[in-house]
Formats: structure tokens, sequence, C-alpha cells
């Protein structure tokens, strides 16, 4: 009978080998500074963003902390009034910077500071001059600075910039921005206090159709501005009826209107429009194009240039979600390019650099104002 090797007999048995689970994905741990309006339409993005965990909230006012604990289930220990305490004791990756405009530059400077990434909501600050110091901390520090700039997540901003893409319309020469409100000063908040915002409807409302024709545009650098801005409704009491009434007209010491010219370094001219208050026959949103090959409006949504020997209007059957009804899922695209941009290291489409470059653009306006209208040079 043949026999076993005492080799053989020694040989281990290998064992099957036993499979980990993957590990759970890393998640983002994020602050939000400023708990008022607007840092709740990112809470609801947030929901929609798996990769972030939400570990701290700071506002000066501790009725917004209380609100904060009572209708999202946050934890005291996970509520600060000032933001040092807050990156003590939290170590957040990241920060949400959602508070009034002059805020903006020394939250953004203090995050840096601290090791986060920054969203700041629009407009990035009070004068490009802060803009300059939060990209400067920024790049010292090696954090991500994103600027809240939605409406270029907007897929009908998207569809203009596709076309323009594929040549749809030639050169682009002239722009024209609405942001009009008939009669639309906020009763809440500090929007009609000039040194605690920078200004009125222009840097409030007109900022949003500014950054994203700017962006459809391909982002052109500023050379001069022209403009004027008037102050007539907003400081002065009113019983006309309106869907926001009783503002406080008190300590309104912002612009009701401003009208903008600006010029860019290829020729490119746009033209601002942005009121909080003004005798019009209604609202307008949106941004119209002209090029020498075709031209576009965002809002009714169209393309016009010749085909086939005629003029004609090109429609798209379908462009979705609206933002009008959907208001939501443009802070969840612009949060999650952030966010993408901090994990993954995809780019970030609303950079510092664009910020800068839009608050260059809306101070040369204010700037022209206070000269009377005279063109001033943006650098």
């Amino acid at each position: 009978m043949a026999t076993k090797s005492a080799a053989a007999k020694k040989a281990p048995v290998k064992k099957a080998a036993v499979k980990k689970a993957p590990a759970a994905p890393k998640k983002l741990r994020v602050a939000i500074i400023g708990c008022g309006g607007i840092s709740q339409t990112h809470m609801a993005a947030y929901k929609e963003i798996p990769e972030v965990e939400l570990v701290g909230f700071c506002d000066i006012n501790p009725a917004k902390l209380t609100e904060y604990q009572e209708k999202y289930g946050v934890k005291p220990e996970q509520c600060f009034e000032k933001w040092d305490d807050l990156f003590k004791a939290v170590k957040p990756d990241a920060v949400d910077i959602c508070t009034p405009n002059g805020v903006h530059c020394p939250a953004a400077l203090a995050a840096a500071a601290a090791g986060c990434h920054i969203m700041v909501e629009k407009p990035m600050a009070m004068n490009p001059d802060e803009c300059e110091q939060m990209i400067a901390a920024a790049k010292k520090h090696k954090v991500k600075l994103a600027v809240g700039f939605q409406h270029r997540f907007n897929s009908k901003t998207d569809f203009l910039v596709n076309a323009r893409d594929k040549g749809q319309f030639g050169n682009v020469m002239f722009v024209k921005c609405q942001a009009l409100r008939r009669r639309g000063i906020p009763n809440w908040g500090v929007f009609g206090q000039k040194e605690l915002q920078g200004g009125g409807p222009m840097i409030d409302i007109g900022v949003h159709v500014v950054e994203m024709a700017h962006y459809f545009m391909g982002s052109p650098k500023p050379v001069a501005a022209t403009g004027n801005c008037w102050t007539y409704l907003g400081n002065k009491q009113s019983d006309v009826m309106c869907a926001w009434p009783n503002w406080d007209y008190k300590t309104y010491t912002v612009e009701d209107l401003a009208i903008g010219h600006i010029r860019f370094d290829n020729g490119m001219i746009m033209q601002i429009e942005s009121s909080f208050a003004a005798h019009i026959d209604k609202d307008e949103w949106r941004f119209t194009a002209m090029g020498d090959k075709g031209g576009c409006c965002w809002d009714p949504l169209q393309i016009f240039t010749d085909e086939a020997g005629a003029m004609v209007h090109i429609t798209p059957d379908y462009v979705a979600p609206d933002w009008n009804k959907d208001w939501v899922y443009l802070f969840v695209r612009k949060l999650q390019n952030w966010v993408d941009g901090i994990l993954k290291g995809t780019p970030l489409r609303a950079s510092g650099e664009e910020g800068l470059a839009v608050q260059k653009i809306l101070d040369g306006i204010y700037r022209s104002a206070e000269q009377g209208g005279k063109e001033v040079p943006i650098k």
C-alpha cells in the first residue's frame, strides 16, 4: 500500500479567503454658519446628498438655534453662537456660510484658517477686495472655495450653454439681464440695510441673473462699468397692496432700481436691470442674448436663428426640472458639485474666481452710480 510522504503529511491546509465588506464611503462633515431663511433650503438639499453629515450649526441669534433643534432634531451640543467655538468643538471638514453678506468674508477667513472647505452663499462678499482675501485664504490653507451660484446649474442655462458650445449663436455680442420686481421689497432680514448687505436689488437678485449670464458668455473679463441707482419707494411708508407689505422703510438705505452697462475685454456688452420696486408691467427674471448667428431668451426658453431660408424660433420640448416648480433641486446640484469637488476632486463650476468676476461687475455699477453715472474702470 502506498504511504504519504512526511512533507505531504505536514502540508498546511489552505483556508478559503474571507472577503471583507467594502468600507463605508467617507462622509463629508459639514457645519452651517447662519441659520436664517436661506439655510433651510440648504437643509432640504442636504437630505438628497448622502455623502454629507451635518455636524454643527452656528448663529448669533439663540432663537434660530432653538428653532433648528425643534425643527430638525439638532442636538444642543451641536449648536454654537460663535464660529470659533464651533471649529474647536466640532472640527468640521467643511462649512456652508448662509449669513448676511457682510459676514461672508470674516466667516470664510475663519473657516479657511480652521482648515475647512467653504461654500458661501451669493453674493460672494461685499466687494472685490473681500473676495480676493477669501481666495487668498483658501489657497494658503489648501481648501476648496465655492460660491452659491445655483442658477448656472439650471437646466435652462445648461441648454443655452450647450447650444453656445455647438456654435448656435456664433459670436455673442450683447446680453441683457433682467431681475425686476414690480413691488418686492423684502420685509424680513436685513435686505434694506446697505451697511450689512452692500446694496439692494442689484447685489441681492441682480447677481443671480448676472452670474448665469456671465457663465453663458464664457466668463469674459469685465473692464469697465456705467450705472446708476435710484431710491424712491422703499424709504417711504406705503399703503399699496403687495405680497410683501410693511417692510422697514425707516432703516431702508439701498436702491429700489439699478441699471448697469458692462464692457468686457473681448468686446461683449452686458446690460443689467434690477429692482425691488418699479412701475413696470410685471416681474421679469431672465437674460436674452444676441450673436451674429443666433440669439436666445432664458425665459421663455427659446433660440432665434435662420433656417431653410426663414427666420425661426427653436423651443425645446423638455428641460427639467423647472426651478420655479422645484427650487430645492438647484441647491442640490450646486451643493453636490461642491461636495464632489472636495471628495472626488472634480472641477467646481462656481469657484471663488468666478465669484470675484461677478463681484467686480456689481461693484463697478455701484461705483459708477456714486460718481453720477461716469464710466469707471474694472481692474
